[in-house]
C-alpha cells in the first residue's frame, strides 16, 4: 500500500509516495492535499531539502519507480546524468541503446514518477531549449539554475 505525505519546500509543495521503505513517487501540484504522517519520509524530506538548498548533488534513497522495463531503463539513464549537466533526448536515446527511439524516450521521461530525484529536469531539447516538464518550465529552469546548468531565472 502506498502512503503519501505532502512536503512544502522553498519552491513549493510536493507529494511523496512510499511503499514500504521505498520511494515510489514525487508529484508536482496539482494533487490531492490528503497527507498521512511524516513517519518513514524523513530521509526523503531531508535529502530533498538539502538538494534544494544546494547542499546535496546526488540522492541516496531507495527508489522503486513503477513502469515498464523500457521506462525503467530510461529512468536509470536519467540517474546517470551528473548534477549540473544536461542531456538531450537524443543523448538519452543513445544511452539506452535506441538512437532512433527519441520519441519513445521522451514519452518514458514524461512518465517519470519520481521527478527531481530521478532528474528528468536535466533533459533539454537538442537545440538547448527547455522542453516539457511535469512541474512546469519555470520550475525546470529553477532546478537547472540551482545546479548551475542555466542562469538564474
Amino acid at each position: 500500500m502506498i502512503r503519501h505525505f505532502v512536503h512544502t519546500t522553498r519552491i513549493g509543495p510536493f507529494r511523496l509516495g512510499m511503499e514500504g521503505d521505498q520511494l515510489v513517487s514525487l508529484e508536482f501540484p496539482p494533487f490531492e492535499a490528503a497527507s498521512g504522517p511524516a513517519d518513514g519520509f524523513e530521509a526523503a524530506i531531508e535529502q530533498l531539502d538539502a538538494y534544494l538548498d544546494g547542499q546535496l548533488k546526488r540522492f541516496s534513497l531507495p527508489l522503486q519507480p513503477m513502469g515498464t522495463l523500457f521506462q525503467r531503463k530510461v529512468w536509470q539513464a536519467l540517474l546517470d546524468i551528473p548534477w549540473g549537466e544536461t542531456r538531450s533526448y537524443l543523448d538519452v536515446a543513445h544511452a539506452v541503446g535506441n538512437p532512433k527511439g527519441v520519441r519513445a524516450v521522451a514519452q518514458a521521461i514524461g512518465k517519470n514518477p519520481i521527478g527531481i530525484i530521478i532528474p528528468c529536469h536535466r533533459v533539454i531539447g537538442k537545440d538547448g531549449s527547455l522542453t516539457g516538464f511535469g512541474g512546469g518550465l519555470p520550475m525546470k529552469a529553477t532546478l537547472l539554475a540551482l545546479e548551475g546548468a542555466l542562469p538564474a531565472p
